[in-house]
């Protein structure tokens, strides 16, 4: 079963997912200008598309996936200033 949540960030809102697959669970965290995803995101796709993308690891759960740090990103994401690194919750201020 899908699991959906809306969560706040700042002043605007995402949409929260979490699809459980065979083995591990699909996180994908959306705002109006990109997403970011669970380790099951492939990047150069991401990047082919010119999404404005995210990719976070180590997580299972929504809240684990607001509680850590941007793994990668498109270059399109780093346009709009996130980072190798940075909060993840300070990347979805900027993907809201």
């Amino acid at each position: 079963m899908i699991k959906r949540e809306k969560i706040k960030i700042g002043a605007k809102y995402i949409k929260a997912f979490l699809i459980p697959l065979e083995s591990k669970n699909l996180i994908l965290l959306r705002g109006s200008r990109g997403y970011a995803m669970c380790g099951y995101l492939n990047m150069k796709a991401a990047e082919k598309f010119k999404d404005v993308a995210i990719k976070i690891t180590g997580i299972s759960t929504i809240k684990e996936a607001l509680k850590t740090s941007v793994h990668s990103c498109t270059i399109s994401a780093r346009k709009l200033g996130v980072y190798k690194g940075q909060p993840i919750k300070e990347a979805l201020k900027i993907i809201a």
